[in-house]
């Protein structure tokens, strides 16, 4: 009984941490949030400083920054659904491919089995015992093949579209970030820039601390690699942008 209820709680154990940890919802909305307004702030201050001297820069940055918003947000969904199916689509030749294994290949798939437990500190006749029940059950032997042997997890049908809503949504209000200061403060853009790189640079950490908080990690380092990767990104789109138009308005 004790041999029993140590193994399922293993599994218990691992359930509920990918159920309070929902890594595949956190990386989406990470992705999408920081890619979005990565993307859009680089475009939007190129756009910015090449633009300054003409007659009506802030309708080409909005016009600019609006356009790739929603550019970014229908591309970015789109990759989530087709990445996400993939992976489904890979999950699903594995399970294939270990069934076969399992039916030609028994004594292998055993011993593998056998290796998973012993790395939970199943020994001796316990060992034995488990090893025995679990691949009585083609079931169970399965999917602790596929979770535990190959590290993968089921992907359902379903997830592909709710990952590219989430990432889709996250990209516009991530997109959004570095446009609100132009709406709000108006003609000035070279303030315009500066309050749009001081609440990106903000959000990005605030993602970056969230992160940490919610998975694991120090909250303070994670946000400070996050700003300094999106707004270095930030910049070398911009220099890009800026290089293109041929630095007019410099």
């Amino acid at each position: 009984m004790a041999t029993r209820f140590a193994f399922w709680r293993k599994i218990e154990e691992d359930a509920l941490a990918e159920k309070h940890a929902q890594p595949g919802l956190l990386s989406d909305f990470i992705l999408g949030s920081q890619d979005g307004l990565v993307n859009v702030l680089g475009v939007i201050l190129g756009v910015a400083v090449a633009s300054r001297n003409l007659s009506d820069p802030l309708t080409i940055i909005l016009a600019g920054g609006l356009a790739a918003t929603f550019a970014e947000s229908i591309s970015m969904g789109a990759v989530a659904y087709t990445s996400t199916l993939a992976r489904r689509d890979h999950y699903l030749a594995e399970v294939e491919r270990e069934r076969g294994e399992m039916n030609q290949l028994p004594d292998l798939e055993r011993q593998e089995v056998r290796e998973i437990l012993e790395r939970w500190d199943f020994h001796g006749s316990e060992l034995e015992e488990m090893v025995s029940k679990i691949t009585s059950k083609p079931k169970a032997w399965l999917e602790i093949m596929m979770a535990h042997e190959l590290n993968l997890a089921p992907v359902e049908k379903v997830q592909a579209r709710k990952s590219a809503v989430l990432v889709g949504v996250a990209a516009i209000l991530g997109s959004l970030v570095p446009l609100i200061p132009f709406i709000v403060i108006g003609r000035d853009i070279i303030l315009g820039v500066v309050v749009s790189l001081v609440v990106s640079t903000i959000t990005l950490f605030l993602i970056g601390w969230w992160k940490a908080r919610t998975t694991i990690g120090r909250p303070s380092r994670s946000g400070v690699q996050m700003a300094i990767i999106g707004i270095a990104s930030a910049i070398a789109g911009f220099g890009i942008a800026f290089l293109v138009s041929g630095g007019r308005g410099a």
